[in-house]
């Protein structure tokens, strides 16, 4: 299983999800659907732009957990 750990990352940028939703270029409803991990895929466009936000890797933002 895929985890989303945007909150994590989030929370140790100090910024907020709105103020990462117009940095990005994203509506805040879908930050929200990538922070509750309802989001079924991810573009690689939209990964590139949340880490480059965050300054941050991928690995940061998305990790595998055996179920």
């Amino acid at each position: 299983m895929i985890v989303i750990n945007l909150d994590v990352m989030l929370a140790r940028r100090k910024m907020s999800s709105g103020e990462l939703a117009q940095k990005v270029g994203i509506t805040p409803a879908n930050i929200s659907i990538l922070k509750t991990g309802k989001a079924k895929a991810i573009r690689f466009s939209t990964l590139d732009s949340l880490c480059a936000a965050l300054d941050c890797q991928p690995s940061d933002i998305l990790e595998f957990r055996p179920e």
